[in-house]
């Protein structure tokens, strides 16, 4: 089968980005998974490597963001640009599972993340975070980066920490939890069919 791969590059006055993305580095023979991120904010790059392990994809992210203003255009912008690469490099939904349940733990952490590739965007967070920032990525900027990464990508995606003490803990949690939702969802039938009974999504 053919690769599910896309690049995409977004440049604003605010922020430079390319992004590339292969949906199948885990499951094509003799394939590695290439991860390299690089958007100028640590805590932000470790998530999104996460994200890219836990889901089995290769992801390489560059990103040039005003950092110089604050951590959002950045945050904001890497979100939508990855959403938008997950779009192109899926395609038409047909022959793929459409929803993707994840649980992860990590240590007292649990998170949960449900996603339906639907082409309905929305986005709904609970993470009870408590901290101002963790490292240089502001907390409040966290639910807001699922948000624009849902949109962009147009799927309907609920993430909710159900319990944990340390944020560091209940974030990264919670991406691996939409890691393995999404790895999951994008995961072949083996059909061609559209998963809708209207069949078109």
């Amino acid at each position: 089968m053919v690769e599910r791969t896309a690049s995409i590059e977004r440049k604003t006055n605010e922020t430079e980005i390319s992004v590339t993305v292969n949906l199948d580095s885990s499951t094509t023979p003799n394939a590695s998974q290439v991860i390299e991120i690089s958007t100028g904010i640590g805590f932000l790059d470790h998530m999104y490597t996460a994200l890219a392990k836990h889901s089995g994809i290769s992801l390489t992210m560059k990103c040039k963001g005003d950092l110089w203003i604050d951590d959002h255009h950045t945050a904001e912008d890497s979100a939508i640009a990855l959403g938008a690469a997950f779009k192109q490099a899926l395609g038409e939904v047909r022959g793929i599972q459409r929803y993707g349940t994840g649980f992860a733990p990590l240590d007292e952490a649990l998170s949960r993340a449900v996603i339906d590739i639907c082409s309905r965007p929305f986005c709904r967070t609970d993470l009870q975070l408590k901290r101002e920032k963790i490292g240089d990525l502001s907390t409040e900027m966290i639910p807001h980066i699922f948000y624009s990464f849902a949109v962009a990508w147009g799927v309907t995606l609920h993430v909710d920490v159900l319990h944990g003490e340390n944020d560091h803990h209940r974030s990264e949690s919670a991406f691996k939890a939409l890691a393995l939702a999404i790895r999951q969802a994008i995961t072949r039938t083996g059909s061609n069919d559209v998963p809708s009974t209207k069949g078109v999504l």
